[in-house]
């Protein structure tokens, strides 16, 4: 099992320069706004990874009673998920369920 650091900080998003809240139940992982995350962790919340590049959604996949969304870096091609969040746009969500994992 990962380890996992709670890390709930703000940020501002690199990729759509919005600033993101702490999400105030767990770890902030990714932007509520656009969904890019970025690649700073190697377990949850460690933020030891060198490569540091974005973290483009490109998919999600059922888990338990949520969703994750499905990343792939545009730096290093690393896939990697996250959980979504209460407050993620919903629309985007949508728009990546059209390539949903079951």
């Amino acid at each position: 099992m990962k380890q996992f650091t709670k890390l709930d900080e703000e940020f501002i998003c690199e990729k759509c320069k919005q600033k993101i809240k702490k999400l105030n139940y767990t770890t902030r992982d990714h932007c509520n706004h656009c969904l890019y995350s970025k690649h700073v962790d190697i377990n949850p919340g460690d933020r030891q990874n060198p490569c540091k590049g974005l973290l483009k959604p490109i998919g999600i996949e059922k888990f338990k009673n949520t969703y994750k969304i499905i990343y792939k870096c545009e730096k290093c091609k690393q896939t990697h998920k996250n959980i979504m969040a209460t407050d993620d746009n919903m629309d985007l969500i949508i728009e990546l369920s059209k390539n949903i994992e079951n």
